[in-house]
């Protein structure tokens, strides 16, 4: 959609300060509330979802399920509505930042840190789960955290808005890779579906990365389904055991293994909490060190007791028995310093992005070994596009670090999506390595919404990274109707055929030559789909009409009748001596019931009486 200016009144409440954050359903602006007089975070949709009445409904419906929860740990929503032709959400908004930042800037968590977030994670889910609302999209950015520590998940029942075919392949990467499985194989849903996304999150907050990633959603997805994580214990050592066993209880494929709710992730996640360090974690190292401190340092006052005892008898003795205890203590405290400092830890530097030769500078330098491994990348040869362990994660001085190492893009060839849906011909190029341009055409051949054709066409040999444009069908095409009005009805049809549409003829008789166009539907100049009808009405002529029977009648009606039919009368007299056929029409021409046109002209005869013929008798029988 288009930005929402700053300093913009939407739907006359809420100004807008800034754009804080964009994402591939809406975008998010911090604002002021002008009638309270507080800040909010305002969603507003892209407008292109804002036109789907099914998608805007379960938008709606969720925001309203989402505005009914109430709790520590999830953001509060004040109020939706419309503006400017698409929808918003105003909520609590929060100074903090996101876990997803928070891990990017710090790294792997300390255990301490990542129980406290994640216990509020899961007390979240596990009230909104008690009113019947599964968040669905769980992941660390959907956390926010602030300065204390405290904790807020956003966007609870607003995933479930979310369209079905989304076109961001980052919104749907960002997605994937906290997708429990029965939703990556399009499964119905359950509370414990959010447990398997609280599960990555504890996995990412410990580890400093996801448990799958790859270059494609649908890379992603598969992994959720059919690969076991890595295990936790390798990739964080001092990772306290119950702990690493309960992230992978989180991830078990089927849900059933799953803890059974978010309370019960809730209980165990206060009980570790509550003896973090008591167990074989680093606590068992505090008494390890505290053994040799015992051993080192205070050995002498119990052999100086014993000593002052027998030292008149055994003075060299005593002496002989002190040093070696000193020497035995001197040995133990350099091994167990030796120990430690072969044992350190450190960070591993980040190189990601780096030519190998300057990754393998920078880990040399920090006392790291370098390993290479070559991959297929859309990045420039020989730059690490990934590294193993992450950056950030401790590990001992000297370990290896395993650097994959682009060789290049590499040639593939466009494959053939024509006819597919738009969101799986999107997968099936990303999934050949190539990024994805959206355009809409027109299509007499494939209906709205399916792929139509790419740029370059399929089966080019391009390499991989290369830019398609992919062209989805917006449906029919369109053609402006032209004025026929006045032509032939042939030259008419050709006409409007030849613009693509269909003709529908009527007849109407009309003054005008027999087969002109008299009218057309549409008009001209309107715009329709190729393929639509177009109706023109066509003359037949002048109306027929029967000439009517008049002889025998009175001029008088015999006048009147025939003008009624339309039919102009012309008078022709006709001598008679028969008095009774006095102003009488004795004949017609044309006859009766021929067809002839309207206004045509009818002659009739009409009786004059002759000269020297006896006129008719007055009324009353008297003679003139």
């Amino acid at each position: 959609m288009t930005e929402v200016a700053d300093n913009t009144l939407v739907d006359g409440r809420y100004r807008v300060i800034e754009r804080v954050g964009v994402g591939g359903m809406a975008d998010v602006y911090r604002a002021e509330d002008v009638q309270l007089g507080r800040e909010v975070a305002l969603k507003v949709l892209h407008r292109r979802f804002a036109q789907d009445a099914e998608f805007v409904e379960r938008f709606r419906r969720e925001a309203q399920a989402a505005a009914s929860l109430v709790h520590p740990n999830v953001v509060t929503i004040f109020n939706r509505g419309e503006h400017d032709g698409t929808y918003y959400i105003a909520m609590e908004y929060l100074p903090g930042r996101s876990l997803k930042r928070l891990i990017a800037e710090k790294g792997p968590l300390p255990q301490a840190e990542a129980l406290a977030i994640a216990l509020q994670i899961a007390r979240a889910a596990g009230f909104a789960h008690s009113r019947g609302v599964i968040h669905r999209d769980l992941k660390s950015q959907n956390v926010i955290v602030d300065e204390q520590g405290s904790v807020k998940v956003t966007d609870f029942g607003i995933a479930r808005a979310g369209p079905s075919e989304i076109t961001e392949t980052g919104s749907i990467l960002g997605t994937a890779q906290y997708l429990s499985p029965e939703q990556a194989q399009g499964l119905p849903v359950s509370p414990r579906s959010d447990l398997y996304s609280i599960g990555v999150i504890l996995f990412e907050m410990l580890t400093g990365r996801l448990p799958f990633e790859g270059d494609s959603a649908v890379s992603i997805a598969l992994k959720h389904i059919s690969e076991p994580p890595p295990p936790l214990e390798q990739l964080r050592p001092d990772v306290d055991p119950r702990l690493a066993d309960l992230v992978r209880r989180l991830l078990e494929k089927d849900p059933e293994q799953r803890p059974a709710s978010a309370a019960e992730v809730v209980a165990e996640l206060e009980q570790i909490a509550a003896t973090l360090g008591s167990g074989s974690g680093s606590g068992s190292h505090t008494s390890a060190f505290a053994a040799v401190a015992a051993d080192g340092g205070n050995p002498a006052p119990a052999q100086a007791a014993s000593a002052a005892d027998d030292g008149p008898r055994r003075p060299w003795g005593a002496w002989l028995l002190g040093g070696l205890v000193l020497l035995l203590a001197l040995v133990v405290g350099w091994l167990a310093l030796s120990s430690l400092l072969t044992s350190e830890r450190v960070a591993v530097p980040r190189v990601v992005g780096k030519q190998l030769f300057e990754a393998r500078q920078i880990l040399e330098r920090d006392g790291f070994q370098a390993r290479e491994v070559r991959v297929r990348s859309d990045r420039p040869e020989g730059e690490v596009v990934d590294q193993d362990p992450n950056p950030g994660v401790r590990v001992k001085r000297g370990s290896t670090v395993t650097l994959e190492v682009s060789e290049g893009p590499g040639e593939v060839r466009v494959p053939s999506v024509a006819g597919l849906p738009r969101a799986v011909a999107i997968a099936q190029l990303n999934d050949a390595g190539l990024k994805v341009m959206l355009d809409e055409i027109p299509s007499d051949r494939y209906a709205a919404g399916l792929a139509v054709r790419t740029v370059p066409r399929e089966g080019t040999l391009v390499e991989r990274g290369t830019r398609v444009r992919l062209f989805v069908s917006s449906g029919p095409r369109r053609a402006r109707v032209p004025d026929v009005v006045g032509l032939t009805q042939d030259a008419a049809e050709a006409e409007l055929q030849r613009r693509g549409f269909e003709v529908r003829v009527r007849q109407r008789s009309s003054e005008e030559r027999e087969g002109t166009v008299l009218d057309q539907d549409p008009a001209a100049g309107s715009e329709l789909q190729r393929g639509a009808v177009v109706t023109i009405v066509v003359s037949s002529g002048p109306q027929q009409v029967a000439v009517p029977n008049v002889v025998g009648e009175s001029v008088d009606r015999a006048r009147a009748r025939l003008s009624q039919a339309g039919l102009r009368v012309v008078e022709r007299s006709q001598e008679v001596t028969n008095p009774d056929d006095v102003d009488t029409v004795l004949e017609q021409s044309p006859q009766a019931g021929v067809e002839v046109r309207r206004g045509t002209q009818v002659v009739i005869f009409v009786g004059k009486l002759a000269a020297g013929a006896m006129p008719p008798p007055l009324e009353g029988g008297q003679m003139p």
